[in-house]
């Protein structure tokens, strides 16, 4: 395992990455072993970027009160000073 792979790198970075793997084996003027190696780190980015991702939905949906399915999250309430009947 490399420094690179050791240190996790930030979303963008990860992202900037990912687009320079993906443009160089679209090129397609590798040798397979040179491949393969940048198809498993783009894997890997992906993944990670993924996980990255899905926290942060998951994160936005808590902070904004929404459940999975997308519906408002309630609580019931009291009102100060309301008397029970």
């Amino acid at each position: 395992m490399s420094e690179e792979d050791a240190a996790p790198q930030s979303f963008e970075n990860s992202i900037k990455r990912l687009n320079e793997i993906v443009q160089t084996l679209e090129r397609g003027d590798l040798p397979l072993e040179e491949s393969l190696r940048l198809f498993e780190e783009g894997v890997r980015l992906s993944r990670a970027s993924q996980e990255r991702l899905d926290a942060a939905q998951k994160r936005v949906e808590e902070l904004l009160g929404f459940d999975r399915d997308g519906r408002p999250r309630t609580t019931p309430f009291e009102m100060r000073g309301e008397r029970e009947e």
